[in-house]
């Protein structure tokens, strides 16, 4: 939808863009990420009006330990998964 008085030396309205959000807001995520182990996550993901829209938050990450079970929990899953599909054959 391009401004019906325009030139061709208008914006592209359907130009990529980095993050729709005010000054402050950048900030504040930017001040957050900042403490040791802080990062930004994509919470979800929709479309809108037809654009890609989506939904952030700052998050913790896992504790090696976390990662460590997460891990175990991951194998021994994958491993009865294995084991009820061959004793189906």
């Amino acid at each position: 939808s391009h401004y019906s008085h325009g030139n061709k030396q208008n914006h592209d309205p359907l130009r990529t863009r980095k993050l729709l959000l005010h000054k402050k807001e950048i900030e504040k995520l930017e001040k957050e990420t900042t403490i040791k182990g802080m990062t930004l996550v994509v919470t979800s993901i929709y479309w809108k009006n037809g654009r890609i829209k989506f939904e952030i938050g700052v998050a913790k990450g896992k504790k090696l330990y976390d990662k460590r079970e997460t891990e175990m929990r991951k194998t021994i899953d994958r491993e009865t998964r294995q084991q009820l599909k061959e004793k189906l054959r």
